[in-house]
């Protein structure tokens, strides 16, 4: 279990228009519906700490890994367009660990990981994994080899079928310890 000592505060400005104008809204934490704040976004600023936002309420659809920084163009920095309904902010730890089970339900062939993976093809000699368990930290999931293509963000727990952490296919190309708050 994480103390919450361990966490972290954040700080993410959501702005109705681009280059940080227009209505805005503050949030500090997670958000499972945004709707009522503001009816568009086209630029964020992330102050501090780290977030997932999704284009849906509660934490579902597309979702995109915000560090610190500014995005003054949501669809030409980031690829989304200006619909943002939830996000959750990425809390701080110091240790990561994680199982890759190939079936459904933490059964079958088990990888344990604890630091970064670049290709999960290369280094684990398979790539599609129908469950898994994240024991310790927050990651991120990538269909795709070197950090590209659909991420998915991982928060300690079980993840007992592929979907369960939004994927639409067991593949999983890389992983990446959520380790940037500064």
């Amino acid at each position: 279990m994480q103390s919450d000592a361990n966490i972290t505060m954040g700080k993410i400005i959501f702005y109705e228009d681009r280059n940080f104008q227009g209505h805005y809204h503050e949030c500090s934490g997670d958000c499972a519906d945004l709707h009522s704040y503001f009816n568009r976004c086209n630029s964020i600023k992330v102050e501090s700490g780290c977030f997932m936002i999704y284009e849906r309420p509660n934490y579902m659809g597309n979702q995109y890994y915000l560090k610190r920084g500014e995005y003054s163009d949501n669809q030409r920095v980031i690829g989304m367009n200006d619909c943002v309904r939830s996000c959750r902010m990425i809390p701080q730890v110091g240790s990561y660990r994680m199982r890759l089970y190939e079936h459904f339900d933490m059964t079958g062939q088990m990888h344990e990981l604890e630091d970064d993976c670049p290709n999960v093809q290369d280094r684990l000699s398979m790539s599609d994994f129908n469950s898994c368990n994240v024991v310790d930290g927050h990651w991120l999931l990538y269909d795709q080899p070197n950090y590209k293509g659909r991420a998915y963000y991982l928060r300690p727990g079980e993840y007992r079928r592929y979907t369960d952490w939004g994927g639409v296919s067991p593949r999983v190309g890389s992983l990446r310890r959520i380790t940037d708050f500064n």
